[in-house]
């Protein structure tokens, strides 16, 4: 028997057309945001299988850091570059919550979720955040909250807007980074001795979570951190 969600679900896609934003063929009506044969193929890092994987260590020196992963591979020649360009620009952070439902259901037997306190998201300054209507990395960490329970809070603050990463080369990025976040008073009154996930959409260069990550570590120094991100830039 054919459920009623089942046929809403199958007129508004007759009226309102779904299509795979990776190779742009209509979605089934069981079908989220991405079609099966595309979710299949998704270019997986399989970094949180990997110990002092890349992600790992591009941090190293930098800033004390417990683990760090992501989801997928992110190429700019990639159809797959069109899930990060949806979720940021095309107001659908829906999609960004699912994706983490799906890192974080995968990686969950790996362990690495284990020990961690809070998940903290990467926050955009009130006036991008006005602007986009939505912090995508809110999103991320709260997908990933569902799957493992961790309470999710925002305790970092951006101190100022500041323009798009994509066209810098790594040297911007990091000097434009660099001091851009602040601890609130109430991460300094709760994370002594925690540890917690930082979460991103992407990591290329490492300059805004490590940003982030300094600010935390200097603020409180018996901090443990660890790194998540959707999706890396080829690292190696």
């Amino acid at each position: 028997m054919i459920s009623i969600k089942r046929l809403l679900q199958d007129a508004t896609s007759i009226i309102m057309p779904r299509n795979c934003p990776v190779c742009d063929k209509p979605l089934d009506s069981d079908e989220r945001f991405m079609c099966r044969k595309c979710q299949m193929q998704l270019p997986l890092t399989h970094f949180h299988e990997i110990d002092f994987n890349l992600m790992e260590q591009l941090f190293a020196g930098k800033v004390p850091i417990e683990r760090a992963a992501a989801y997928f591979y992110y190429e700019k020649s990639s159809h797959y570059a069109a899930l990060l360009h949806d979720l940021k620009y095309r107001n659908q952070p829906q999609l960004g919550r699912w994706l983490a439902q799906q890192a974080a259901t995968l990686m969950q037997p790996s362990g690495i979720w284990n020990g961690i306190d809070f998940i903290i998201p990467v926050p955009l300054h009130i006036s991008k955040l006005a602007k986009r209507g939505y912090n995508q990395s809110q999103y991320i960490a709260q997908g990933i909250a569902g799957v493992t329970g961790i309470p999710v809070k925002p305790w970092l603050k951006a101190r100022q807007a500041h323009s798009s990463q994509t066209r810098k080369d790594k040297f911007e990025r990091m000097q434009s980074a660099q001091g851009m976040y602040l601890p609130t008073k109430a991460a300094l009154a709760q994370l002594q001795g925690k540890h917690v996930l930082i979460v991103d959409d992407v990591v290329t260069t490492g300059a805004t979570l490590l940003s982030c990550a300094e600010a935390l570590h200097e603020a409180v120094p018996d901090i443990k951190i660890s790194l998540f991100t959707l999706a890396a830039a080829r690292l190696d």
